[in-house]
């Protein structure tokens, strides 16, 4: 198997070191050792070495991180733990040795283009989609996730930048921005090939604007880590809410409400964009913040992996909503759609759930 050198010594560095075990969200729900990142580089480091196969065991281990890179802003001297969590799902890809729950995903995607199959059908994003079907200097990114489940908050995301008056465009068919393929993938051909070629419809616009916290990752992080450029500015959706109350564009009335933020980690530490979210939020009435936020967030939703794992991913948004009351929060708002949907799933009786959009909709 053909790991990096950078990821044989990141493997290395974490086996024997326990300063992150704590920080795991999928670690913290199961209470098992072995989703912690030593436990993984332990294993993966005996593969590496040729002293093991990476049999089945191993392989379900790899999948069950979810990438978020918690482990890795925790660590003291500098380790990225999800480096060698990516290699290994490449090199099972790769070899062939794909766990049966993943495969199907990819099937759907070769049949599909989308890991989850054929697109939610949702009246009101049709209607609203359609109105800006056609060709302006911004792109309005909706992105897999939101169409395959979020597709009602796109919908209000859309009347809210029509409250600005910008003039926009959403795409009916939409290119996949290579996220998906490479969280289960890794850096194989057909995650780039969707990088690339999503980067070249983003390049006929003058500003792309991400719906979603993970496809605005992709683009701003990921895809340029692997040299491929774009020609278009990219800006996260709160970034550029943000941009528009700051240019009164959108006359906010902040009112008396208190906002728990569940900071999207895509943002916080992938595009280490920490204040747009929260300068909304402040417009609109008072934080209410959680212990764990900014960069030391923690995951509360995962779609791709509530495909396969939907007990674990509840755990960590029902833990998050004990975080928010536990510091007296009541209404907790979201800028990431699978976030939303996990937090929707376990949301508590006597609590509020709502997203970025509504929560500036309900103060025009």
């Amino acid at each position: 198997m053909q790991f990096s050198n950078k990821c044989r010594e990141t493997a290395d560095a974490c086996r024997f070191c326990w300063m992150c075990r704590h920080i795991c969200p999928i670690g913290n729900v199961t209470g098992q050792e072995r989703n912690t990142a030593r436990a993984r580089a332990l294993s993966l480091s005996i593969v590496m070495r040729g002293a093991a196969e990476l049999d089945n065991d191993i392989a379900d281990n790899v999948y069950e991180c979810a990438l978020c890179g918690a482990c890795t802003e925790d660590c003291a001297t500098g380790w990225d733990p999800v480096i060698f969590a990516r290699d290994a799902r490449r090199e099972i890809v790769l070899a062939g040795r794909t766990p049966a729950y993943i495969t199907p995903m990819l099937e759907k995607f070769a049949a599909n283009g989308s890991i989850y199959g054929a697109e939610e059908e949702n009246e009101d994003f049709a209607a609203a989609a359609a109105k800006h079907a056609a060709k302006t200097d911004v792109l309005f990114y909706i992105g897999e996730d939101a169409r395959h489940g979020g597709k009602k908050n796109a919908a209000k995301a859309i009347a809210l930048l029509e409250k600005a008056g910008v003039d926009f465009t959403v795409l009916a068919n939409e290119p996949v921005s290579g996220r998906t393929l490479y969280f289960l993938c890794g850096d194989v051909k057909e995650a780039r090939d969707c990088m690339e070629a999503a980067a070249k419809t983003y390049g006929e616009y003058k500003k792309v604007v991400f719906y979603d916290a993970g496809d605005a990752k992709t683009a701003m992080q990921e895809a340029k880590e692997l040299g491929i450029e774009c020609a278009a500015s990219l800006a996260s959706f709160p970034a550029y809410i943000a941009e528009l109350i700051d240019a009164k564009a959108l006359n906010v009335k902040k009112g008396d409400k208190k906002y728990t933020f569940q900071d999207p980690a895509a943002l916080t530490r992938g595009i280490e964009d920490t204040v747009s979210a929260r300068k909304v939020l402040s417009a609109c009435g008072e934080l209410c913040d959680m212990l764990l936020i900014g960069k030391a967030t923690v995951l509360a939703g995962q779609k791709i992996m509530a495909e396969y794992m939907p007990a674990t991913v509840n755990g960590m948004a029902a833990k998050r909503w004990v975080d928010c009351r536990n510091m007296g929060g009541k209404l907790m708002v979201t800028a990431d759609t699978a976030e939303y949907l996990a937090l929707e799933a376990t949301k508590p009786e006597g609590f509020e759930l709502l997203t970025i959009e509504e929560a500036v909709l309900q103060c025009l």
